[in-house]
């Protein structure tokens, strides 16, 4: 990609900005200034700019100097359709960067954009959602998605009402629903089967049930933060930023860095403590120090009071603190 020395270092939200205040509101106010005080700004939604994690890689599709235009339905059907033709024709190249290139199915990401419409592509029509069952079923991702990247500027306000509701972050007994269901497919997964599955000389389920551990931590991580996890490509990424239990992060790396085979070589000359558990595979030890952690910041936040080891023993408590009748009626592992 060719760019200029000043444009090497931007983040895609950064150009973005610079490309709406330099290039689109100029446009704005020429051409609709009448609408100007009724539009909200910025960029929000799906790619790796809007969380902030964008870098050459990623910037192979769908980047590119772009901004998103916000506007109500009666204003939408009024000027949508010219204001988007406005947009169409403003230059693509900006401070180097070439022209936004468009994946297959990037279309519709930027541009001028219906609000309810825009939101309903993530969480459908209820904006927020009315019902605890609404938000336990939502896709964690993309609620992620619209509650990353920047607004920068909302006169009106309807598209940062929306915006702020959901980042408010889900309702506690939604919450505490999630973290008991981590819990158990933690136990599950890391602390129950991988071992068996090693024990058994079966790697690849022992893989399956070691990537599942590390799925279902990562989650617990941005639960246990009040963070939505984004798309499961940038989950592990994002627990940079994250300040509760920052030591866990460094063990998920260890445990898939492990050689599995070298663990199941071990088997045979280590003597055996525990049936089910091979004490000379590393990856139990960083499983049980991961859960341990996890325990004890549900203590921390006053979500369990037991002294147990494994995490299946704590889901108890956790639905026990769930208020709402329905969710507490719930399977353990839904949501």
């Amino acid at each position: 990609m060719k760019e200029s020395n000043y444009s090497s270092s931007m983040t895609g939200l950064e150009l973005a900005r610079e490309y709406y205040f330099q290039v689109g509101r100029p446009m704005l106010e020429a051409q609709f200034p009448e609408y100007l005080p009724k539009i909200a700004a910025g960029l929000v939604g799906d790619g790796s700019e809007c969380l902030g994690f964008d870098d050459e890689i990623s910037r192979d599709h769908d980047f590119g100097p772009s901004f998103c235009l916000w506007l109500t339905k009666d204003d939408y059907d009024a000027v949508g359709e010219e204001m988007q033709h406005a947009y169409a024709s403003l230059p693509g190249e900006f401070l180097g960067f070439p022209a936004r290139n468009t994946s297959a199915r990037g279309d519709g990401r930027v541009g001028v954009l219906e609000i309810r419409q825009f939101y309903g592509r993530y969480i459908g029509a209820e904006q927020p959602p009315k019902s605890l069952k609404r938000w336990l079923y939502l896709p964690e991702d993309k609620l992620a998605a619209v509650t990353a990247g920047a607004v920068f500027e909302d006169s009106l306000g309807e598209f940062s009402r929306i915006r702020a509701a959901l980042a408010e972050y889900y309702p506690e007994d939604v919450r505490i629903k999630k973290i008991a269901a981590r819990a158990a497919g933690m136990a599950q997964s890391g602390q129950y089967n991988y071992g068996r599955c090693m024990c058994r000389g079966d790697t690849v389920a022992a893989s399956l049930a070691l990537n599942e551990f590390v799925r279902q931590a990562m989650s617990m991580l941005y639960l246990l933060n009040r963070r939505y996890a984004p798309y499961y490509k940038w989950m592990f990424r994002g627990l940079r930023d994250l300040p509760i239990l920052p030591e866990v992060p460094p063990l998920l790396l260890r445990l898939v860095r492990e050689n599995p085979l070298r663990a199941e070589n071990a088997w045979k000359a280590e003597k055996i403590r525990n049936p089910y558990l091979n004490q000379a595979d590393e990856r139990v030890e960083l499983i049980e120090r991961i859960c341990v952690g996890v325990i004890e910041e549900l203590k921390r936040q006053s979500l369990t009071s037991r002294n147990d080891d494994f995490l299946e023993a704590h889901t108890y408590e956790l639905m026990e603190r769930i208020r709402d009748p329905e969710l507490h009626m719930c399977h353990v592992l839904e949501g």
